[in-house]
């Protein structure tokens, strides 16, 4: 039986975009905001702003001081954190009932007013603990930077996915207050924002505490580009070799897929399900189980908006074998996939997969509070989240097969290959 999780929209005069969903099961309210800014709005030169702002945004507001939004909400007993990514930044809390007034308050005043707080000082600190946080992430441990290098493989040099949300650091350098203030001022407004309640609420209850504290903040002029159009895959493959002081070789296989809400991104999503993202699926049969020649296969799909999505393959070569013969099994299995299609058990083992993850999300209150407002902010269609399973269980089996002909042929892969120095892929 579809989905019923109830749902009603509101829209603040100020355009900020309100979706509240009651659940009574547990005294608890998730406060989830999605702002429509993140590493594909940035442009040359200023890399790594929007990544920079989740960190500001917790160091004080204008009545509000550094780290007292997780002081008061903790102390209140709420969780809470942030998050950066390609085409949003979110925020959010899940707080007791009783606190969920708190929980708005501290949202707008941050929302509304963080640039009283942005000065030197703390751009100073909030610039060096991003700096340690790519140190710590990325450059100082294994394969750190292979998502960085993936996407500049997959993407073109003007894309604006061709760039990791953590940025450039030589371009968090160069900023200046100002430059981080028209930032600011330029992406965060209640007009270019999303925020969703989930949890012990009704409706118009929300709707009231929420104009209540956001119905005052400005909105911002606004002058969005529209989004680029379908980006087709690559021409021929392209290749990028890493020599580092890595525990094993690893391949990762990209290749550009339509955007998310593309009804063909779903079919080679399920494509890549079948190929090398369950238990079951054949290159891991083949590569781990059959031959042993790797110690894992994994393959997923990341859904954007901006023109293209992403396929990615990645394999853990076992010590002494050739990369480049495990390549050629990888391409041998993406022609077969292509000609054959899925077999009818691949087929139900990746639409069982990909239904039980998805009630898996949204089973959890904070979950399906981020996924409303997933689909309010980048598709202007919360209530897709009831029609998703609906959906995903009209693809065929020719629509997954049609799917990987034309987005997942070898001859459109990047490859990105991280190696030992035993060894190198030609």
């Amino acid at each position: 039986m579809p989905l019923d999780y109830p749902l009603v929209e509101h829209t603040l005069a100020n355009g900020l975009r309100v979706v509240i969903s009651p659940d009574h099961s547990v005294p608890t309210v998730t406060v989830n905001l999605w702002v429509n800014v993140g590493s594909r709005h940035e442009v040359a030169g200023r890399t790594g702003f929007a990544h920079l702002f989740e960190h500001l945004m917790f160091q004080g507001s204008r009545n509000v001081a550094s780290g007292e939004h997780f002081s008061l909400l903790m102390a209140a007993g709420g969780r809470l954190n942030a998050t950066t990514w390609f085409d949003r930044t979110n925020y959010f809390e899940t707080v007791p009932t009783g606190a969920l007034d708190l929980a708005l308050w501290l949202e707008a005043d941050r929302h509304g007013h963080l640039l009283d707080a942005v000065n030197q000082a703390n751009l100073d600190n909030q610039r060096d603990v991003v700096k340690e946080e790519k140190r710590q992430r990325y450059d100082n441990v294994p394969y750190g930077n292979a998502l960085r290098d993936l996407y500049a493989t997959v993407f073109p040099d003007d894309h604006p996915y061709h760039h990791p949300t953590i940025g450039s650091m030589a371009d968090l350098d160069a900023a200046t207050v100002d430059d981080v203030h028209d930032f600011f001022r330029a992406h965060y407004g209640p007009d270019n924002t999303v925020l969703t309640l989930v949890g012990d609420i009704e409706p118009e209850d929300g709707i009231a505490r929420i104009e209540r504290y956001f119905a005052d903040l400005p909105a911002i002029a606004r002058s969005p580009r529209p989004n680029l159009p379908q980006l087709d895959p690559l021409s021929e493959p392209a290749r990028h070799t890493v020599i580092s002081e890595v525990p094993n070789d690893r391949l990762y296989l990209g290749f550009r897929l339509p955007t998310e809400r593309d009804p063909r991104y779903l079919a080679a999503a399920l494509a890549m399900e079948a190929l090398a993202g369950l238990s079951m699926s054949r290159m891991v049969r083949r590569l781990v189980r059959g031959d042993q020649s790797a110690t894992s296969v994994q393959g997923h799909t990341m859904g954007f908006v901006d023109g293209v999505s992403l396929g990615l393959l990645a394999v853990d070569v076992t010590e002494g074998v050739d990369p480049n013969a495990v390549e050629e099994v990888l391409l041998e299995e993406l022609h077969r996939f292509a000609d054959e299609g899925p077999s009818e058990v691949e087929l139900e083992a990746a639409l069982a997969g990909a239904e039980r993850g998805w009630l898996s999300d949204l089973a959890a209150q904070d979950q399906r509070a981020d996924a409303f407002s997933h689909q309010a902010l980048l598709h202007h269609d919360p209530d897709y989240v009831n029609r998703f399973l609906d959906e995903l269980a009209a693809i065929t089996p020719e629509g997954v097969t049609t799917a990987a002909k034309e987005w997942l042929d070898p001859h459109s892969r990047a490859v990105v290959a991280y190696l030992t120095g035993q060894d190198e892929v030609a």
